[in-house]
């Protein structure tokens, strides 16, 4: 029998354990640091994006899937190491995103009131390595600093009252502070033009539909130069947007409690304040012939009290793994770690460790399957793992006094966040607090 352990029960991982449950004569841990399983679809989709969420679902079978086995709690390089793992299994996935926001590299950065967007999304989906008093939002103007679609979630739940989000699974520590919010303005800000933004069509018309806000866009920046506009002519999703923020452009304002700017073509490069946050250096640029943005020296200044960083996202290395700290991935061939320019025997990768951080949900799916392919064709190569039965790791793992989360435990945590939701005739309240998570798991597996 073939005995495969997955790092990270995000989407990549998840559905490498369904293309591996396939195989037939298969078992699969599929391990995560985190109590809880599914990764960014739990701690990254919007909470007012029910549908996206929903990808929980097709997660969920494939994890209750027999020859499939949810170890939550665990973390990989500390608890458990590499050497262990391959005592184990015949083959080891490492999926785990493992990334983290990309830095400006601008003066004041690192002043209070600047943080990454990931701290945010993290903060607002209860994650338990958020603490909960992150974030107070006295601010009234705030800056967005990316025009990606994680740029546009972080704007939308600003924009948002706690009233439009109390339908939703958010923490009560979370809607209080959406409902103390002095949030006036948001300011989302592009280097480049509109033809280069990285949003896609339906979460950019959802900024025009929040009740609370008036879009404001300046019809200079929809001006678009010789590059653009051969972009906006060779991709429809460009096209659309901006018929989309055309359209804004020419509305008139209708004094709504909140306002959220548009703004592209500048750069930022500083961040200003003594000691916290009070203003936004920004460079007017302009694309040259390749699309990039240069600076055109003149300057201007938002005023601001929070800014939010949303460039893009690294890799940072695994433990016992080799890293390119260029790309900011593990070297692999289809899947197959490589180290020194050879493959190491029984070792693989899929997702954002594998690829980057780029596509969508389902571009996961495509890689996992690749890195399967690549698993089984190796099989007969493959050395066998020395230990073959099932309960050893988790004989391990209480011996070094580590609360696995089993699929059992998870179901409890849900059973308890579903009741508190039901409480407040919500469907479902997260539960933020990691010690909390554990001891709703613990019950479970008391009850049964």
């Amino acid at each position: 029998m073939l005995r495969v352990a997955i790092v990270g029960s995000g989407p990549a991982g998840v559905y490498a354990a369904g293309a591996l449950s396939q195989h037939g004569d298969t078992t699969i841990d599929v391990f995560d640091r985190l109590p809880c399983p599914y990764g960014l679809v739990r701690y990254g989709v919007a909470p007012d994006h029910p549908k996206i969420k929903s990808i929980s679902l097709t997660l969920r079978k494939l994890l209750e899937d027999p020859a499939v086995r949810f170890l939550g709690n665990v973390e990989i390089g500390e608890q458990l190491t590499l050497d262990d793992l391959r005592r184990h299994y015949d083959a080891v996935i490492f999926s785990q995103g493992s990334a983290v926001d990309r830095r400006l590299g601008i003066p004041g950065e690192d002043l209070p009131g600047s943080y990454s967007a990931t701290e945010f999304v993290a903060w607002y989906s209860a994650h338990p390595d958020a603490p909960i008093d992150s974030f107070v939002l006295d601010a009234r103007s705030v800056a967005v600093i990316g025009v990606g679609n994680v740029a546009v979630d972080v704007a939308r739940i600003l924009a948002k009252t706690a009233d439009d989000l109390r339908p939703t699974d958010l923490p009560d520590h979370v809607l209080a502070v959406l409902e103390r919010s002095r949030v006036e303005d948001v300011y989302v800000i592009g280097r480049r033009g509109p033809a280069q933004a990285k949003f896609t069509t339906l979460e950019l018309r959802e900024l025009g539909e929040v009740e609370n806000i008036d879009v404001l866009v300046d019809p200079a920046d929809l001006e678009l130069d010789e590059v653009s506009r051969k972009v906006v002519e060779s991709e429809p999703m460009m096209r659309r947007n901006l018929e989309v923020m055309t359209e804004w452009a020419h509305r008139v304002p209708r004094g709504r409690p909140r306002r959220l700017h548009l703004r592209f073509l500048l750069r930022p490069v500083e961040i200003l304040g003594p000691d916290r946050v009070t203003g936004l250096v920004v460079e007017r640029t302009k694309l040259d012939p390749t699309g990039h943005a240069i600076g055109t020296g003149e300057l201007s200044t938002i005023e601001t009290q929070l800014v939010f960083r949303s460039v893009g996202y690294r890799g940072v290395p695994l433990p016992d793994l080799p890293f390119d700290e260029r790309s900011g991935i593990v070297p692999n061939a289809g899947g197959r770690v490589l180290r020194n320019g050879g493959a190491m025997p029984g070792v693989y990768v899929a997702g954002w460790i594998k690829r980057g951080p780029t596509g969508v949900i389902g571009t996961n799916k495509r890689d996992a399957n690749e890195t399967v392919a690549a698993l089984l064709a190796d099989l007969p190569a493959l050395p066998a793992a020395p230990v073959r039965d099932p309960d050893a790791v988790i004989n391990v793992l209480a011996e070094r006094g580590v609360r696995v989360v089993t699929w059992t435990g998870w179901r409890a945590i849900e059973q308890v966040e579903a009741a508190l939701g039901q409480a407040q005739g919500r469907d479902r309240i997260k539960i933020a607090d990691r010690e909390e998570l554990l001891r709703a798991a613990a019950d479970g597996h008391a009850g049964g």
